[in-house]
């Protein structure tokens, strides 16, 4: 008998049997997935994952006969599955799969030849699939609504706060940013998105938030009450001219298996940020942005991480620990208290 582990089955659904062809083979490239099934709409879908019973499903939104926005509600209230958003490169797209996320969803991608070679999306599927396979999703009968409590405001210099996230990153970036005051301190940004998703995620987030929140610019300033969230499919870096801090939005090959990465930007804080800078690690698959966590931590930063208990994947965080580069463990929501505390003694 083998004992060699249980691959993670998974279930696709759209309604082009070419893009249902392409994430069907860039999955089965990995050993530790196997594609249990591809379907073209919600109605054979149902049938199959009662019968299939996979670990993960990929869902497209713009369907015939059903939408995957009402089929995943559908889904959350009845039988809850990691499902991983496929749409298309559109604002449209862009709002629908953050409306996606709020009802449940655990991720987001482009559709294959919309932002990405083939090749580099295979890459961050399969690395998708195995975070969504590692979430334990639970029944939804709508998304939290509820206030949230703001803190108050204070007096802060000028001081850089960067963060990273990843799966689940966008609902613990809501959180811990609708806490803030409009005038904390300026903010940058890598959540693992892609392009015109992370332009949608800003606008909601400006629309929820006292401070600022925008899709970053090359030449953008980093500054108090802004938030400056990195281009999807662009990496994102801090510089700085004399007493102002800017970003650069650049291309470039995949860092750690992403673009944007968290490691670039970490890396170019602690270089030009030093001890002026305070590190931000939460929840997310794999170990992009410990190497430039430990390296802010090297500079002068103080750097945080959220604990396991709060995660939705304790991946990145946990490799931020193991490497050295964290001061603070902490649950999600006492995370901007203590941003604001390190800024209060820088």
């Amino acid at each position: 008998m083998s004992d060699s582990p249980r691959r993670i089955k998974v279930l696709v659904v759209d309604d082009s049997a070419m893009v249902r062809d392409v994430l069907s083979k860039e999955l089965s490239r990995d050993p530790e997935i196997e594609v249990v099934g591809a379907v073209p709409d919600p109605y054979v879908a149902r049938d199959q994952i009662v019968l299939l019973k996979p670990d993960v499903v990929t869902l497209d939104i713009e369907m015939p006969r059903m939408d995957g926005i009402t089929f995943l509600r559908k889904l959350m209230r009845y039988y809850p599955l990691p499902v991983i958003i496929i749409s298309s490169l559109t604002p449209k797209g862009g709002a629908l799969a953050l409306e996606a996320m709020d009802i449940g969803a655990v991720d987001v991608m482009c559709k294959p030849g919309a932002a990405y070679a083939v090749g580099d999306m295979g890459v961050q599927l399969r690395e998708k699939v195995k975070a969504a396979f590692m979430v334990r999703v639970e029944k939804r009968e709508a998304p939290d609504a509820g206030p949230r409590q703001r803190l108050s405001l204070l007096k802060t210099t000028n001081m850089v706060v960067a963060i990273g996230a990843s799966t689940g990153g966008t609902r613990a970036l809501e959180s811990l940013l609708t806490a803030l005051p409009a005038n904390a301190p300026g903010i940058i940004i890598v959540q693992h998105m892609p392009e015109h998703f992370t332009r949608s995620f800003s606008e909601r987030l400006n629309s929820l938030c006292a401070m600022e929140v925008k899709e970053a610019e090359d030449g953008d300033t980093v500054a108090p009450g802004r938030v400056l969230i990195a281009p999807g499919n662009f990496h994102m870096l801090l510089n700085r001219s004399g007493a102002v801090y800017r970003v650069s939005v650049k291309s470039g090959p995949l860092v750690s298996r992403h673009r944007p990465s968290v490691d670039v930007l970490f890396k170019s804080v602690a270089r030009f940020a030093g001890g002026n800078a305070v590190g931000v690690i939460l929840t997310g698959m794999g170990g992009d942005g410990a190497g430039g966590m430990k390296e802010m931590k090297d500079c002068g930063a103080t750097n945080i991480a959220q604990d396991e208990a709060s995660c939705v994947v304790y991946g990145m965080p946990k490799e931020a620990v193991a490497a050295g580069g964290v001061d603070h463990i902490l649950p999600l929501e006492a995370i901007p208290a203590k941003i604001l505390e390190l800024v209060g003694k820088g």
